[in-house]
């Protein structure tokens, strides 16, 4: 058998996804530079000035024109990338708003950084999570591999006539945009299998097949589109699965296998303590679980990959046989129900149903990119534990890192 790679080369977490820009043959290509994602812009322009990539790319003015270029690029027919970061995103959302309600499946990719003010280049999780009630599917990768593979199955699941939907792929920045990993790049023909053209069917806007688009409608139309939106964000849950059964299919055999779409579990199934997070926070918290369980500490991990669609009946499954769990947000939620970030949250809502649910405290940590150490996990894991037994703070919420 044909081995699905094509090579194996040292990438950073930007250069892996233009690889898969590259490999998904994208056409319209909409840049505005800002840290840390803007690697991802360089790469592929290189790639078109080398004749390695034949697409248009077009430099916007701001995240605002960039984001607009891209939808409309996508309305067209085109398959069309973008991205953008921290105030960056945030400065572009009216355009991300009408994206998701039009119904169009661009990919954007969010290099995660933190909201000004202060000015900081490092990663937190709103910018990305801002989207999150608007439409858009939002996916993290936790490893270069994943970026460049989450690429093809991301506009995989986007453009099926089911979903139609905008895709986010997030990635923390720094630790993972600008961090080097050992990278499998797919053949040019496993991609193809994989991932079919762009077909919008009869929606392209095209001189010969006149259509509207968002035009100015009253009340008597409006909760209709929306139901069409949700609708559409339910339909994703299936078309999620099916994209992974058919990547597990095609790559799965030749090293690359996801067990479970939406998240993955480190040493879960006999836990009692189970702390949750997003992003590369995986990597000291792992190293935690393993240091715990030398001393025979039963406690284990789950990194969430998909946002939206939330994995309400798959996390209940996998957190519904623990006794304590602990939330890591890199993110905020000022004024929320307990003060407690965006994922606590909504991982108290999908658990709240349950019968004999555990016992879940928040830890708020990371923000600004400051590092989250094994120390503090193993910390996190210790509180996670007394939760578990039963000792649960009058305080859900704590925080982890801070000068004090």
């Amino acid at each position: 058998m044909a081995s699905v790679w094509d090579r194996e080369l040292l990438l950073t977490g930007c250069q892996a996804v233009s690889h898969a820009v590259k490999l998904a043959d994208v056409d319209v290509i909409a840049a505005y530079p800002i840290r840390p994602y803007t690697e991802v812009m360089d790469q592929l322009s290189q790639l078109i000035a080398d004749g390695e990539l034949d697409a248009e790319y077009i430099i916007a003015d701001s995240e605002h024109s960039q984001f607009e270029i891209v939808k409309h690029a996508s309305s067209v027919g085109a398959r069309a990338f973008g991205g953008s970061s921290g105030t960056g995103w945030m400065y572009g959302m009216e355009a991300l708003v009408v994206t998701a309600t039009d119904r169009l499946p661009p990919l954007f990719l969010v290099g995660n950084r933190a909201l000004d003010d202060p000015g900081a280049f490092g990663v937190e999780h709103n910018d990305a999570m801002s989207i999150r009630d608007m439409g858009w599917l939002i996916c993290w990768a936790s490893t270069a591999q994943e970026a460049l593979e989450h690429v093809l199955i991301g506009y995989r699941i986007a453009e099926d006539k089911r979903v139609r939907m905008p895709m986010a792929l997030a990635m923390d920045g720094g630790f993972l945009t600008h961090a080097q990993h050992m990278v499998k790049v797919p053949t040019l023909e496993a991609v193809k299998q994989f991932l079919p053209p762009y077909d919008l069917g009869d929606r392209v806007l095209h001189p010969d097949n006149p259509i509207s688009v968002a035009p100015q409608v009253n009340e008597d139309w409006v909760i209709e589109l929306r139901r069409q939106n949700w609708e559409a964000a339910r339909r994703a849950r299936k078309v999620i699965k099916e994209a992974y059964q058919e990547f597990n299919g095609i790559f799965g055999s030749h090293g690359s296998q996801y067990d479970n779409p939406y998240f993955s579990e480190f040493m879960t199934e006999d836990a009692e303590a189970v702390l949750i997070g997003i992003g590369a926070v995986c990597m000291p918290t792992r190293t935690a679980v393993r240091r715990l369980r030398e001393k025979g500490h039963k406690v284990g991990y789950v990194n969430l990959r998909w946002f939206r669609p939330f994995p309400t009946e798959e996390l209940r499954a996998c957190l519904g046989r623990v006794k304590g769990v602990g939330v890591i947000d890199r993110d905020f939620s000022h004024g929320s129900p307990d003060d407690g970030g965006i994922l606590m949250n909504d991982v108290r809502a999908c658990l709240y149903p349950l019968r004999d649910r555990p016992n879940v405290i928040n830890i708020m940590g990371g923000l600004g990119g400051r590092d989250i150490s094994i120390d503090e996990c193993i910390n996190m894991y210790e509180r996670t534990l007394e939760v578990a037994r039963g000792h649960v703070p009058a305080e859900l919420v704590s925080w982890t890192g801070l000068r004090e």
